[in-house]
């Protein structure tokens, strides 16, 4: 266990928590990025720790070097919850991190901070983490191809009644799945997407920003009652932090009913919705992440006659919820990332064509 933090009340606290537990052994203690490379390439650590905000390297580039020379589970520990801060951590779950959890506030209200943090670093640390090569968030990574236009028709999308419409659930290590599967998309492509990601409510608020800077559509957070999405105006819509989003009635539809599967969103909440509503014109995607959420749902869209996609063992930094999926004999399809995004392309020139 590594723990990079340049604080050292806080470096303190973290490790007098991780220090407690017998199962758990702190084998270093950084106090810059600079160091935390350092320190994982010679320790060789099972889960790092990491803030964002450190001096001489940032937490993001020390992500970014880790996750290309020396992949090891990283766990962000951090107090950002401004805009520009909050970018820098998606960056850094875009390069590879596993999870975020925030610091310790030192009062009261994180009576529970303790049990979480030693969980949750439990859960890191029995991730197998994959290399992410740094070049994978450079500028040229985000170029979009255009798919030809279907031939015989006249130019410009037309739009059926009810539009296909592509649905993307994800959890742990979702960012980085999400990001390479936008990126692959081309700039004309012409569907509608609902996302639904398992990101903590304190680091939340921010992500369709920043995800907009990262894709080819652009991306905003859903508002109850609003339109669904046509392909008159291709976009991205996520489900709000702490709100399940769902489909009826041709309208996008904000809930509170409890969780589901520990979850809010829930990616099954959102599936379930398009299997009765949309139905065949469905194409979901369930991409990396722990548990098992999302996987009825991609069932019950593939009986709806919709298309099914699960994201590949060997892309994936958590196999739970594809897994599940597949085991329930979900997916018409398991592929990576990029594959997926090339699918979708295919699917989407189809589409258009057939709507001539």
């Amino acid at each position: 266990m590594l723990v990079v933090e340049d604080s050292l009340t806080v470096r303190r606290r973290i490790v007098e928590v991780l220090a407690a537990d017998p199962e758990v052994e702190v084998v270093g203690e950084a106090e810059d990025g600079k160091r935390g490379i350092e320190l994982c390439t010679s320790l060789r650590p099972d889960v790092i720790t990491l803030d964002m905000m450190l001096p001489l390297l940032t937490g993001v580039a020390a992500t970014e070097y880790i996750m290309a020379y020396c992949p090891t589970p990283i766990l962000i520990v951090s107090s950002s919850t401004n805009r520009g801060e909050l970018f820098k951590t998606y960056d850094a779950l875009a390069a590879g991190a596993v999870d975020v959890l925030e610091k310790p506030a030192g009062d009261a209200t994180d009576h529970d901070w303790d049990t979480r943090f030693v969980s949750t670093v439990k859960l890191v640390s029995r991730i197998r983490v994959i290399t992410h090569p740094r070049a994978r968030l450079g500028g040229t990574a985000r170029a979009s191809l255009e798919v030809p236009e279907p031939t015989g028709a006249a130019a410009g999308p037309a739009t059926p009644a009810t539009p296909h419409i592509v649905a993307i659930g994800a959890s742990t290590g979702g960012p980085s799945a999400i990001v390479e599967l936008l990126r692959g998309l081309p700039k004309n492509f012409s569907m509608p997407v609902l996302l639904v990601l398992h990101l903590g409510r304190a680091f939340a608020g921010a992500f369709a920003d920043w995800l907009g800077t990262q894709s080819p559509l652009p991306v905003a957070y859903a508002l109850d009652d609003e339109p669904l999405p046509d392909g008159r105006q291709p976009r991205v819509v996520v489900a709000p932090p702490g709100r399940h989003l769902a489909v009826q009635g041709g309208r996008l539809k904000l809930t509170d009913a409890p969780e589901r599967h520990s979850c809010k969103p829930s990616v099954d909440v959102l599936f379930e919705s398009l299997a009765t509503h949309v139905g065949s014109r469905t194409i979901a995607c369930l991409l990396t992440g722990m548990g098992r959420d999302g996987a009825s749902g991609l069932l019950a869209i593939r009986k709806a006659g919709g298309t099914t996609i699960a994201q590949d063992e060997a892309s994936c930094v958590v196999f739970g919820m594809p897994r599940e999926a597949i085991a329930l004999g979900a997916a018409d399809m398991v592929l990576p990332p990029a594959e997926i995004a090339r699918t979708l392309a295919s699917l989407d020139a189809v589409a258009r064509r057939r709507a001539r």
